[in-house]
């Protein structure tokens, strides 16, 4: 039998997914991204690659040969140009499915260090095409400048219609000189988003806050005042790093997604 879950005070439970079944997400929350899709990464995504077993959902990184269903000889670009991918992984998403405007999210997750990963849990606004849509990345793991470090993200439109980034980045030694043993346990990434503001935790620490008053963008939009969905993924490559030297399969592991509204 589940848990009774304890809403924060003046917020309830509108959505939750505990994992606590076995077999594929379940459809009617969760969709796929299929394919390459951005950031040059290595991973080619396939449903199969995410499983709910043990109360956990499972996204498994992969080092095998898949044939490119988008591959095209005379093309030029990325997603299409390479007849097979040489990775595999999943990306999830609650796009058309389950679409959020303020809360509280909470994901508890373990992640995996391993160079050449680039774990994430985020959400992207519904109405408009990134960036204008606006970006938070509530976890992030990746390498900056070789070194492996916890990012979370804020993404808008600035004055001059670029994209800008309200990150913060925290090397992963901040965590493991704490807790030697931080990476074998699972910790909750948590997401405050509020009319006023947008604020991120680890472990109850705030590792970012932006002002939403901040956030409008040159014509006068603000994508943190419309409906988000959420991504839940393990890309390779890219800025995670080279992956060929390390063994596979990998993966990231999420034992809930909760999402709290304040009371009518």
């Amino acid at each position: 039998m589940d848990e009774p879950i304890t809403p924060p005070e003046g917020y309830e439970l509108v959505w939750h997914n505990e994992f606590n079944y076995k077999g594929q997400p379940n459809p009617e929350f969760w969709t796929y991204e299929e394919g390459y899709i951005r950031n040059l990464e290595l991973q080619y995504y396939r449903p199969q690659n995410a499983k709910v077993k043990n109360g956990k959902l499972v996204i498994v990184g992969r080092k095998q040969r898949v044939k490119n269903q988008d591959y095209d000889p005379s093309s030029e670009n990325w997603k299409s140009e390479r007849e097979y991918a040489e990775y595999t992984s999943s990306s999830i998403t609650t796009q058309g499915r389950k679409e959020f405007r303020y809360g509280i999210f909470e994901f508890r997750a373990k992640l995996d260090p391993a160079e050449g990963l680039w774990p994430a849990i985020w959400t992207l606004g519904t109405e408009r095409p990134w960036p204008e849509n606006g970006e938070i990345d509530i976890l992030e793991f990746f390498r900056i400048e070789g070194v492996p470090t916890m990012v979370t993200n804020v993404v808008w439109l600035d004055e001059n219609g670029k994209p800008y980034l309200e990150d913060s980045k925290t090397p992963l030694s901040h965590f493991t000189q704490q807790d030697p043993k931080w990476l074998d346990k699972f910790h909750i990434w948590k997401l405050e988003w509020t009319e006023e503001h947008i604020k991120i935790f680890i472990d109850d620490i705030l590792f970012n806050e932006v002002a939403l008053d901040d956030t409008y963008q040159p014509d006068g939009y603000n994508p943190f005042h419309d409906p988000h969905y959420i991504l839940i993924n393990l890309a390779i490559g890219a800025g995670g790093g080279d992956p060929s030297q390390i063994r596979f399969p990998r993966k990231l592991e999420v034992d809930y997604v909760r999402v709290f509204q304040k009371k009518s």
